[in-house]
């Protein structure tokens, strides 16, 4: 008996063929799409949609849930591979803006081109992603278990927020610490001093997604 391989992802399995004719009279379809197949890691309401199309839905559907809004921004001092798994899990949640604070150039390898279906942008500094929160009554909330911090099972996430995460090692820095209204951490149960940040933020956007996200669409 021999051991069966892992699962191969660029296996032209994965994903839908070509759409069997007539083809559905619809604009948000990507006509090369429906002809080769749509091999894209979507779920399954967006087969065959084109890219464009993906990320008005998406905005569409974020705003159905207003006042409800969660952004993230990343600290880029290293060239951190995380913020690619970052970006990932945002576009799982449906975030509405990532901040990569610091260097223009990240690490995109962990995104899976997720970050085509969001909208991401570069802040130089610390003040500037500040200065932006203040402006659309965000309040910033640090991510990373410092002195200071609560237990981040134990308060309740704002409605608004942006959730800033630090770099790989080094986490937030002071200045951005300075900046946040609040600094959380992920209570742990085992011998591990921190958890990486890719699954910092997978936790902590989940958990705002249960307290406003999900309740929001309950409410309609």
């Amino acid at each position: 008996m021999t051991d069966e391989a892992p699962p191969d992802p660029t296996n032209t399995d994965v994903g839908v063929g070509p759409h069997p004719g007539p083809w559905p009279d619809d604009p948000r379809l990507d006509p090369e799409l429906l002809a080769a197949g749509d091999r894209r890691n979507v779920v399954d309401r967006y087969r065959y949609w084109r890219m464009d199309a993906i990320v008005a839905d998406l905005d569409a559907r974020r705003a159905a849930i207003r006042p409800a809004r969660l952004q993230v921004a990343i600290q880029n001092w290293q060239h951190d591979f995380n913020i690619g798994s970052i970006v990932r899990t945002a576009n799982a949640f449906n975030v509405e803006l990532v901040h990569v604070v610091g260097n223009r150039r990240w690490n995109r390898r962990g995104a899976m081109v997720t970050d085509r279906y969001l909208h991401v942008v570069h802040e130089p500094d610390e003040q500037s992603l500040a200065d932006y929160c203040e402006r659309e009554q965000l309040a910033m909330i640090g991510v990373d278990n410092l002195p200071g911090s609560v237990p981040l099972e134990s308060i309740g996430l704002p409605q608004a927020c942006c959730l800033v995460f630090g770099s790989e090692g080094p986490g937030l820095t002071d200045e951005m610490v300075s900046r946040c209204q609040k600094l959380v951490a992920i209570s742990q149960y085992g011998s591990t001093r921190s958890l990486n940040a890719g699954a910092a933020a997978a936790i902590a956007m989940y958990q705002w997604s249960l307290s406003h996200a999900a309740a929001a669409r309950l409410e309609q």
